[in-house]
């Protein structure tokens, strides 16, 4: 953005906190996340009120009007999505209520014997959000989708670690993910969050019940399969979550839910392999076409993850092709990765 497009944001940004009735607000910059968009903190001096500016910038391909449907949807059914206080879709700005800054990324390190009791209730809100209907208009996740979203560790991972281009093995990838997915996790009945993790979810203790755990970053909701949500708060890319802790709150939820144990156990290693795929390319595409080289950092723990989902019997033909094509990340290739950082290919 040049620096009169900025200027302009800045000007759009400061009438529509002019027109909310916020033009006293002290206005700070919280921590944004890996798309385009950003986050302002305004709090009025005079009465210490607090509330976040959404900036999803529209010429950036953001668009705020799922964020509304779903937050919409989450709060009719007595969860706790940050409540719109104003909106102007057109310019891609949401003033948005304030739930704090007490992320589960950030107490469960100063308050291990939390641990416990915020996985629990995270997975509980899972259990009440499956048992709704979906709010209308939700593409699917379906098997189609999920193997065209973990290819891209052939575009950008495999690429990036090893300089060679058109895998042979992609088909026969492509294929059977397919084929797994097909088998354990086809169903898309339920509206799955993506990003439900540790550093989405905010500990509300002044609320009860599942209404204590606060919920961001759901605009990209899907219909999906629900063991994919789980997969996504158990199997954290940016914290490790105890091994037993995620066979608790495995557990937890297929006996809540009235799963099949070893069917939701396929289910959820197929997704797993199928998410953490899909993370291992989206980070190298971060770090090569958006040079941001801190997810590089990141990769061996969703490696790792990989591993433990490629172990569950079922995922024995998948891990067999991996095998083959799949270089582990060892310091050398993350420091290949990395010198490549904004480095984006030009064909």
């Amino acid at each position: 953005m040049s620096a009169l497009e900025q200027k302009s944001r800045e000007d759009e940004i400061r009438d529509f906190i002019e027109r909310s009735g916020w033009a006293d607000a002290v206005v700070s910059h919280l921590a944004g996340d890996a798309s385009n968009r950003r986050y302002l903190r305004l709090i009025r001096p005079s009465t210490a009120q607090r509330a976040v500016l959404m900036d999803a910038p529209p010429h950036k391909g953001e668009d705020v009007r799922p964020f509304i449907h779903i937050a919409e949807h989450l709060i009719g059914i007595g969860l706790s999505a940050p409540r719109v206080l104003a909106r102007d879709e057109d310019t891609g700005l949401l003033l948005l209520e304030d739930l704090g800054d007490a992320l589960f990324a950030s107490i469960v390190p100063r308050n291990p014997d939390l641990e416990e009791r915020l996985y629990s209730t995270a997975t509980d809100v899972l259990i009440h959000l499956h048992g709704q209907t979906p709010p209308a208009g939700l593409a699917s996740y379906d098997p189609p989708t999920a193997t065209a979203l973990s290819a891209l560790v052939f575009d950008w991972y495999i690429p990036g670690a090893t300089d060679t281009h058109g895998t042979a093995a992609r088909p026969d990838f492509e294929t059977c993910l397919h084929d797994l997915l097909a088998e354990h996790a086809a169903d898309c009945d339920v509206l799955i969050q993506r990003d439900y993790h540790a550093q989405n979810l905010l500990w509300l203790p002044d609320r009860k019940g599942i209404a204590r755990v606060g919920l961001l970053d759901f605009q990209d909701a899907m219909l999906g399969h629900r063991a994919y949500d789980l997969v996504s708060l158990l199997q954290d890319a940016r914290r490790d979550v105890p091994p037993a802790l995620e066979a608790r709150m495995r557990d937890r939820y297929a006996l809540q839910t009235g799963q099949h144990p070893e069917a939701f156990a396929a289910a959820y290693a197929v997704l797993g392999a199928q998410r953490n795929l899909r993370i291992l390319g989206v980070f190298a595409r971060l770090c090569i076409r958006d040079g941001k080289a801190h997810y590089v950092d990141l990769i061996p723990r969703v490696w790792d993850l990989l591993q433990r989902d490629l172990a569950h019997p079922a995922l024995a033909p998948l891990r067999s092709i991996l095998a083959e094509t799949l270089p582990a990340p060892d310091a050398a290739l993350l420091e290949k990765l990395k010198s490549k950082c904004a480095t984006p290919p030009t064909q």
